[in-house]
């Protein structure tokens, strides 16, 4: 059994700055993620595109913010345990929590604070007979590593966002980028649209549209695909096809855990600290629903920091609770370190 004051399912952003604001009440931590490493959507699916809405960062790698945010938290000693899915949960007579992942472990705290983002994802498979015999043997529905793709033929399908800006960036990677998309009109950002555009007029990314990619070839490994445009059949070969035609997030079992929810969201009281139905349970950032609710990160971290400050009266009922900024009480890390600004020397004009 781990025992912790918080447990947090769901280790992205805004779960990891929950470690930060627990940590400065003396509150330890302990994260469930069903992914193997920490960062949520951040590592697994763009650990590689820059943020620009992140306070006090211009731009910055979403792989990176999850390195730093894992470094600003690793003096409070968080505990993990990856690659398992939170499963069931059973509140205990004393109104703490008990709860199992999909591989047995138990975790018992007084406070589970749900930051799941969006929940699992699935990703959108476009419907070509035998492509999963392929996954994972050419064909790709996320990419993590760019490097991966390195000298290589990569065809990518799709439309939005994802399938425009990586098919930018691997042109300085891959040995050639196809991209094939069903449309002549596009769903990304203009700019992007139009860097698209540059790049296939100067040769660097092969633009095949409107068109749709119909079967895939190779043994046990990819080798080619074929396209059809206005009704006309043409192989091509290639290592990798990517289609990235979006993620389908899902709750999960978390939705059988008789909270209030709404369109694969947790309803909570915006009001006072986002605690759900379920007292003792709370949900922060993209898991959460509640009016004019914002799906951005810096909005997860300001829902985590007052999640924490109820947190704290529940785990200390009738202790007061004083805030202090960090720029005068310092940080005492649970690992014996502490962080504080330079003491101010007084001393006399002669």
């Amino acid at each position: 059994m781990i025992k912790t004051d918080i447990l947090i399912i769901g280790a992205g952003p805004t779960g990891l700055f929950t470690v930060f604001e627990a940590g400065l009440l003396k509150l330890k931590c302990h994260l469930i993620d069903a992914l193997p490493q920490p960062g949520g959507q951040c590592s697994e699916i763009y650990p590689k595109k820059p943020i620009y809405d992140i306070p006090g960062f211009p731009e910055i790698l979403a792989g990176d913010l999850t390195k730093n945010l894992l470094e600003q938290g690793k003096q409070f000693e968080p505990g993990f345990t990856l690659g398992e899915r939170a499963e069931t949960i059973k509140k205990q007579d004393d109104g703490s929590f008990i709860v199992t992942t999909n591989k047995g472990t138990r975790h018992h705290a007084p406070i589970v604070a749900i930051a799941g983002g969006l929940g699992s994802f699935e990703p959108r498979k476009p419907a070509i007979e035998g492509i999963v015999g392929y996954e994972d043997n050419g064909v790709e529905y996320i990419i993590k590593d760019p490097e991966f793709y390195r000298n290589k033929r990569v065809v990518i399908s799709g439309g939005g966002d994802s399938a425009l800006d990586w098919s930018i960036f691997l042109t300085d990677v891959a040995s050639s980028v196809t991209l094939i998309h069903r449309r002549n009109e596009f769903r990304g950002a203009l700019d992007s649209v139009e860097k698209v555009g540059e790049l296939t007029k100067a040769g660097k990314i092969n633009l095949i549209t409107p068109a749709e990619v119909k079967e895939l070839h190779g043994d046990g490994q990819i080798e080619a695909i074929t396209y059809v445009r206005d009704g006309e059949s043409t192989k091509l070969e290639t290592d990798h096809f990517i289609p990235l035609f979006g993620l389908s997030p899902k709750l999960g079992p978390i939705g059988n855990w008789g909270l209030d929810i709404e369109k694969n969201a947790i309803k909570v009281d915006n009001s006072l600290n986002y605690q759900t139905n379920i007292p003792g349970i709370f949900a922060i950032g993209d898991v959460n629903t509640y009016p004019e609710k914002l799906k951005l990160i810096l909005c997860g971290f300001h829902e985590a920091t007052l999640m924490i400050q109820a947190a704290y009266r529940i785990i200390n009922p009738g202790k007061r609770l004083v805030l202090k900024y960090t720029t005068v009480s310092g940080i005492d890390g649970f690992d014996g370190t502490r962080k504080e600004a330079p003491k101010v020397v007084i001393q006399a004009i002669k």
